[in-house]
């Protein structure tokens, strides 16, 4: 069985957000649907459906963006 970094997709509320990707990325996003699908057993999900989950999983992942949301700098507001 191939090891996804993607796992099952649990279903959320979702809010529109529009981005433009190079047609290169939305072939790759392609193929990862469909591999995504055979690995899970699911049924196959557009590239525009992961996205959110790929996004999710990278931030994640990402030991410095966990650190910086732990650590927030100083947003400038005073002690009440």
């Amino acid at each position: 069985m191939t090891k996804l970094s993607l796992g099952p997709i649990a279903n959320t509320e979702p809010v529109r957000l529009t981005v433009l990707v190079p047609a290169s990325l939305k072939a790759d996003l392609d193929r990862y649907a469909e591999l995504h699908a055979a690995t899970w057993g699911a049924q196959r999900m557009d590239a525009a459906t992961l996205i959110p989950h790929i996004l999710t999983t990278f931030l994640g992942r990402d030991r410095a963006f966990r650190r910086a949301r732990r650590c927030p700098k100083d947003s400038g507001a005073s002690p009440a």
